[in-house]
């Protein structure tokens, strides 16, 4: 990739620099990227090492680092009781995940007390990358929600708010002591600077829950855990797919840091960036269910423009990310646009100039 753009703005951003970004302290030297880790390059089959090769000629701007995280029903050899269940699978093999009931209610109190243990050395993958001065997240996939249904599967978890309160309660306090471990081990063991998590709680027309419920149930533990990291001196990311507007104002109020991805066709860009932003930091994604697999580069290129002029704030507050993993059918070149043009108009849109325009008569 060939962009113009001086060694100072395509080497990675510094901690310091990713921080301030975050915290609405000011603009780094270009807008964060960190579209990376929505690409693996193995899911493209024979155009593996052409990804690859694509992904690395764009700095990223964060290091991730992925944590073990307990199987349903797996464990690892050398930790019998390092599962979400403490019992074997059962079902057949290829059932869909959502449709897994693992967990029977009158089977809570035997699973919580073969929890798994938080203190399991394992946890810590091995082979951690060395500490440069990069921004370091660790990552950790499904928290409240995604591991209730994926327990319980969805139809039950959906209905469990009202007809078994009281035991996801139980289930939440359990997962909430177990994460609190988990992030201070982060922290001690892995010098990282933030933490990444997922619960989708939306669809693409709305939550999959009232306002209320999420207030009973996700806002309190969301609020321990989200306090306990800034305690540790950490960051709190989430990702969230769907429309989640009306559970925006809170995850501000208890002070979420870093929001990922706004999903585009679910939620209006402009009013979201408008109504939050400076609250707190956007992780905007791209948009991987249209723009990417079936645009033009060009296209692509005036979608990276849009989210950078919707987004951007002089205080910082905006990284760019894909909306999700991006799918095979991505096209190369349109995946190589995507990265020149954020790292192009993004370093522009920081130096406070006009934006560089590649198909410009000045860019030509």
């Amino acid at each position: 990739m060939t962009t113009g753009i001086s060694s100072e703005f395509d080497r990675p951003l510094t901690r310091e620099e990713m921080a301030g970004v975050i915290e609405g302290k000011g603009r780094a030297r270009r807008v964060p990227i960190a579209v990376q880790h929505w690409a693996d390059p193995s899911a493209f089959g024979e155009k593996a090492p052409l990804i690859r090769e694509i992904l690395n000629s764009c700095p990223c701007d964060f290091t991730r680092i992925d944590f073990k995280i307990p199987d349903v029903f797996q464990a690892p050899k050398d930790a019998p009781s390092y599962r979400w269940m403490n019992i074997d699978n059962f079902f057949p093999e290829n059932t869909s995940l959502d449709a897994v009931t693992a967990l029977q209610w009158d089977q809570l109190d035997a699973v919580l007390a073969d929890f798994p243990d938080p203190g399991y050395p394992g946890l810590i993958p091995g082979n951690v990358p060395p500490d440069d001065g990069t921004y370091r997240v660790g990552l950790w996939w499904y928290w409240l929600f995604e591991r209730l249904w994926s327990l319980r599967g969805m139809e039950n978890a959906l209905c469990d708010f009202y007809e078994s309160p009281d035991k996801v309660h139980r289930l939440f306090r359990a997962l909430t002591d177990f994460y609190k471990v988990m992030l201070r081990r982060g922290r001690e063991e892995l010098r990282l600077d933030a933490v990444w998590t997922s619960d989708d709680i939306g669809t693409q027309k709305g939550p999959f829950f009232s306002l209320e419920i999420f207030r009973e149930f996700f806002k309190p533990y969301y609020r321990e855990l989200i306090e306990y990291a800034h305690q540790l001196g950490m960051h709190f990311w989430l990702h969230a797919c769907g429309n989640i507007e009306m559970m925006i104002p809170d995850l501000i109020e208890i002070g979420l840091d870093v929001l990922h991805p706004i999903q585009k066709y679910t939620m209006q860009e402009r009013e979201i960036a408008e109504k939050f932003g400076g609250q707190l930091c956007f992780w905007a994604g791209f948009d991987v269910q249209q723009i990417i697999p079936y645009g033009t580069p060009e296209e692509v290129r005036e979608e990276v423009r849009f989210m950078i002029d919707t987004y951007y704030r002089p205080e910082g507050r905006l990284i760019l990310a894909a909306g999700n993993n991006m799918t095979p059918d991505t096209p190369p070149e349109s995946l190589r646009a995507l990265l020149d043009e954020a790292l192009r108009y993004g370093t522009e849109k920081c130096k406070g100039q006009q934006a560089f325009h590649p198909y410009s008569e000045a860019g030509m």
